[in-house]
């Protein structure tokens, strides 16, 4: 084990060269090779991808007319059922995307190794809550008052209850990830503006500022980044507890569940790793980027993966055993109604994507998990299960009529997408792949600095006839 104590962190360490292997059967890597393949791809815009973007920008703008054509019946409680697949797709989206940069500050406060390809691309999904907030808009729109209805703000006496606590709940989210991805990103824009010519140069460049990498500069960056990360997890875990109470159960007469907003927020933790792995899989294949992607990173995130299977199915069977043994008529239409009638398909789709597949299928066996394809196969799934999860929560949420009313009585009808919907849904997936993909062509999608920190922590030692990666603690 090296002893790390005394290691300066000032921008000269960082360019020296170490040849390193990121794992046992990995390639021999040095400060410089990382420097210049990330430069590399990061200036690269290749055919492939404006192709890619121009259709996604496509799909996104066809998405974007039929919403405005849509809104211009009126935006209000008495349209609120023509906006409930709209309502599915960004709790969708805020939840995989806007939990995906606390899978980067949670793997960098408990000191992973194996985490430094993944965190910018976990970061960078921070752009993605820019399309949340536009989406988020119309929604508060159409959020019927909490006069006469039971809501998580039981006084009419919070100015501005419950519309403009959400939309500055958001907005400071939204805020809050950009920052901690422009601080993440100062030292990379510094290095790539070195390194490449044009507009994307010249933004780096402007945007590195005065960062030099001097060691207080350095200090002050891993402050910033605890601190920042701190609070994005705080407003996260809010936000997507206030969205489900607000948006699906305040608009369920009689729906008391304590569980279901936090298993919404557990819902959103696990895609969003899922999201990642998928992004990850994606870079490393396509990217040009496999020999920072050794199989150790998707063996490490697929035990965290399966443990989250195991969670979410925790939390919904405790909600569900407290109606089941409740038996209270209100309680046995909600499992009706979101569960084993109405929507019963969306739940079977939920509950063998979300847990059962995954869990059962790939992660509990050592040959998948112990591979690059097993945590990205499952991970497909769990996004397919955490989009239906949201269809059957807030499609029939949206549709309840009489939302003062003391109990639900009746189990509704299931109400399928339209032609429209579908379009709104291709359209608002679309925008956040195209954010992505063009904040990637601005900000590297490899965070430098923090794997050439890895290098300075790890070593290949042979011990007997075998070989061992040796990883040492930075304090």
């Amino acid at each position: 084990m090296h002893s790390t104590h005394s290691l300066p962190i000032g921008d000269d360490v960082h360019t020296k060269d170490y040849k390193v292997q990121l794992s046992v059967h990995g390639e021999e890597l040095d400060s410089k090779t990382i420097i210049e393949d990330v430069s590399r791809g990061f200036f690269a815009f290749g055919a492939f991808y404006k192709l890619a973007l121009l259709a996604l920008a496509a799909l996104f703008a066809v998405g974007i007319v039929v919403f405005v054509i849509r809104a211009a019946d009126g935006l209000g409680d008495a349209s609120r059922h023509q906006w409930d697949y709209l309502a599915a797709v960004f709790a969708f989206i805020v939840s995989a995307a806007g939990c995906a940069p606390l899978i980067a500050v949670a793997l960098r406060m408990t000191r992973n190794h194996w985490r430094r390809p993944i965190s910018r691309i976990a970061e960078l999904y921070a752009v993605v809550g820019l399309l949340s907030l536009l989406m988020f808009i119309p929604l508060l729109r159409v959020l019927p008052p909490i006069d006469g209805r039971r809501t998580l703000w039981f006084t009419d006496e919070f100015p501005g209850a419950p519309v403009w606590w959400n939309f500055f709940g958001l907005l400071g989210l939204v805020i809050a990830g950009l920052a901690l991805l422009f601080v993440s990103a100062l030292p990379d824009w510094l290095q790539t503006s070195r390194r490449g010519q044009g507009f994307r140069a010249g933004f780096a460049g402007v945007f590195a500022g005065r960062w030099t990498g001097t060691e207080a500069q350095w200090k002050l960056h891993r402050a910033v980044l605890a601190i920042m990360g701190a609070f994005y997890f705080l407003l996260l875990i809010y936000m997507l507890s206030i969205i489900n109470t607000d948006f699906v159960m305040s608009l369920v007469p009689g729906w008391k569940d304590a569980i279901m907003p936090a298993h919404q927020a557990l819902t959103g933790i696990q895609s969003a790793l899922a999201l990642v792995l998928i992004t990850a899989f994606l870079v490393r294949t396509f990217g040009g980027y496999k020999k920072y992607f050794p199989m150790e990173v998707f063996w490490s995130s697929s035990k965290i993966l399966m443990a989250l299977c195991l969670l979410w199915a925790y939390f919904w069977f405790a909600a569900f055993m407290t109606f089941w043994y409740g038996r209270m008529p209100v309680e046995q239409t909600i499992l009706k109604t979101f569960m084993f009638e109405s929507y019963f398909i969306p739940f079977l789709i939920n509950i063998f994507c979300s847990w059962l597949i995954p869990f059962f299928g790939l992660l509990m066996w050592n040959p998948v998990r112990k591979s690059v394809w097993g945590p990205t196969l499952a991970s497909c799934f769990i996004l397919v299960g955490a989009f239906f999860m949201m269809v059957r929560l807030y499609v029939p949420a949206f549709n309840i009529e009489d939302v003062t009313a003391f109990s639900l009585e009746t189990v509704p009808a299931a109400v399928t997408p339209n032609a429209g919907d579908i379009f709104i849904i291709i359209g608002a997936l679309s925008g956040a792949v195209f954010l992505y993909m063009l904040a990637a062509k601005f900000i590297p999608i490899i965070s430098i600095w923090e794997m050439k920190e890895g290098l300075l922590y790890q070593r290949v030692r042979t011990l007997f006839r075998s070989r061992f990666l040796m990883v040492g603690k930075p304090d």
